[in-house]
């Protein structure tokens, strides 16, 4: 027989609390927020190709992409970190008979193959 679920308002209450009254301060501060009127490119302007020459420092864009570079570059190096870290946890542990059995010349992979005692 089940029982039910029991509610454990312990330490998790005053967490969970907070996490309300910073969502409802966040909440109101950007919808009384006065925002300017929106701005765009040019007509015609081509941004991508303005961010590729301000990467090599040129100046043939129709638009400032040096204000783009630092997103870029934070972005780039956060990819590079998460997949640095999940090649990192992925990479499996190997216990030390399988180390043993890959680097001893394969002497010990045929006494576990071929059930021999070791000599």
């Amino acid at each position: 027989m089940t029982t039910r679920p029991r509610l454990n308002i312990g330490t998790n209450l005053v967490a969970g609390l907070g996490a309300f009254a910073l969502f409802v301060v966040m909440a109101l501060t950007i919808l009384n927020a006065s925002l300017p009127e929106v701005q765009g490119f040019p007509e015609g302007a081509n941004v991508t190709a303005s961010i590729g020459y301000a990467i090599f420092n040129l100046s043939l864009g129709s638009v400032p992409g040096e204000s783009f570079l630092a997103a870029f570059i934070i972005i780039a190096i956060t990819l590079d970190v998460a997949l640095d870290g999940a090649v990192h946890l992925a990479r499996r542990q190997r216990s030390e008979k399988q180390q043993t059995i890959l680097s001893d010349g394969g002497k010990r992979l045929k006494s576990v193959v071929f059930d021999e005692e070791d000599e």
